[in-house]
């Protein structure tokens, strides 16, 4: 996810976080909005532009309390450096609507064009805080094919003592490259309507015999989608990358939905929300075994996800410990949430606290050994909001007897962090699951 040059690359590809980009933007935006400040009539400096003022104030502290503290849906509050920008988006239009009506049309356009330099640069500036979008190529939909394997093929597994890497000799002519599939996986047993994941095949899934891999079960956050871990993580390439350096080996990774929308919260539980517990830990399973041919041992399977993707794979790990022997937790919570602990036992479990309790990890692990469970926790060395509660995390887990380990990389709560921790955790899980030494 670093920057290349310019003249390497479609635009498509040019880097929004790195590079001269964002800092064109940043001037444009910048001129684009002294542009829009300045008059010499007197009557905008006693006016128009304190309505303008006046208005963006309001707007801004309208749209951090809607988003804080009426609908929520973040774990943390929108952070300085993010509302700035959007008061400065904001500051942009109310200059360009108090200026056009007196304007000509030439005037309005100028002004028009000038608001959205001014939107634009604000837009990137908070993209640039999350890093959500490295390209514009990232916000489009994931290039993906078929899935049209069948499960027939003869295979390699590993014996007792050894990785599947030292047993397997890749044919010649293999891809040097893994397919991305979109696909649908029911809630057959859950009921539980999730959106369309996808599926990841390493190159050596095409071979014949096909080595029987580990899976990997990889969840987004919230809000968020599937797609996020493809156009925003660089899953592909970290799985191709690791593959290249693997014989072709890497695991398949199934990327789900755990709830259902963008902004919905399923809490990753069976509750009063949704039976999303049964999902990710039966209907999914159940899809993969049917549908592909993988490792099915416990020991092969992995669940790992970011924040709120990263608080389900540790609530999986405790709860459905006979499906998942390993989960890597980036950025996640110490606990499952709605806002308020109040709020999510009250929504999800009618107010009962023992049924919140019976799920929750904290809880559970406070009352249960997990020896043959093993779990790495990723968080950024920024990350006021969830690094205390990842180092939480990780010492309960540790003291429930899981083979543990704690990273922490250079960020915040943003896409850097997580692709990083994506790149430090398929290794990781790969030695769990027996694919490499």
């Amino acid at each position: 996810m670093t920057a290349r040059p310019l003249a390497s690359l479609n635009p498509l590809d040019w880097s929004l976080l790195h590079g001269p980009v964002p800092y064109l933007l940043l001037v444009l935006g910048w001129c684009a909005l002294i542009g829009l400040l300045v008059s010499f009539t007197t009557h905008w400096w006693t006016r128009r532009l304190p309505i303008a003022v006046g208005a963006t104030v309001v707007l801004t502290l309208l749209i951090d309390w809607i988003v804080d503290d009426l609908w929520q849906p973040f774990a943390e509050d929108l952070p300085s450096d993010v509302v700035f920008w959007i008061a400065i988006a904001l500051f942009g239009v109310c200059l360009a609507a108090v200026r056009i009506p007196v304007l000509r049309w030439r005037g309005r356009v100028l002004a028009v064009v000038a608001a959205a330099l001014v939107v634009a640069m604000g837009a990137n500036e908070v993209n640039r805080h999350y890093e959500q979008y490295p390209t514009l190529r990232a916000m489009l939909a994931p290039s993906t094919s078929a899935l049209t394997e069948g499960k027939d093929s003869q295979t390699v597994s590993a014996p007792a003592g050894k990785t599947l890497s030292e047993v397997w000799h890749p044919p010649a002519g293999l891809p040097a490259k893994g397919t991305l599939s979109s696909v649908a996986i029911p809630g057959t047993k859950s009921g539980f309507k999730a959106r369309d994941g996808y599926v990841y095949l390493p190159p050596a899934y095409k071979a014949s015999p096909r080595p029987l891999l580990p899976v990997l079960v990889l969840m987004a956050g919230q809000p968020g989608q599937p797609s996020d871990w493809i156009n925003s993580g660089g899953m592909v390439d970290v799985l191709d990358s690791f593959a290249a350096a693997h014989q072709g080996l890497a695991q398949v990774v199934v990327v789900v939905d755990p709830i259902g929308g963008s902004l919905d919260n399923t809490l990753c539980m069976n509750s009063n929300i949704a039976q999303s517990q049964t999902y990710l830990a039966e209907d999914v399973p159940n899809w993969i075994h049917a549908n592909l041919q993988t490792a099915t041992d416990r020991q092969a399977w992995s669940i790992g996800g970011l924040s709120f993707g990263g608080t389900c794979a540790i609530q999986l790990a405790v709860n459905a410990p006979k499906v998942y022997a390993s989960f890597l937790d980036i950025s996640g919570q110490d606990e499952p949430t709605l806002g308020t602990h109040q709020e999510t036992v009250q929504q999800a479990f009618g107010g009962d606290e023992a049924k919140f309790d019976a799920v929750d990890p904290m809880h559970v692990m406070s009352r249960t050994k997990f020896p043959d469970t093993a779990g790495l926790f990723v968080v950024g060395a920024g990350d006021g909001e969830f690094g205390p509660q990842q180092k939480r995390m990780y010492a309960a887990a540790t003291a429930a007897g899981m083979h543990t380990e704690f990273q922490t990389v250079p960020g915040g709560h943003d896409w850097g962090v997580f692709h990083q921790g994506l790149v430090i955790g398929v290794p990781w899980l790969a030695k769990q699951e027996g694919l490499i030494r």
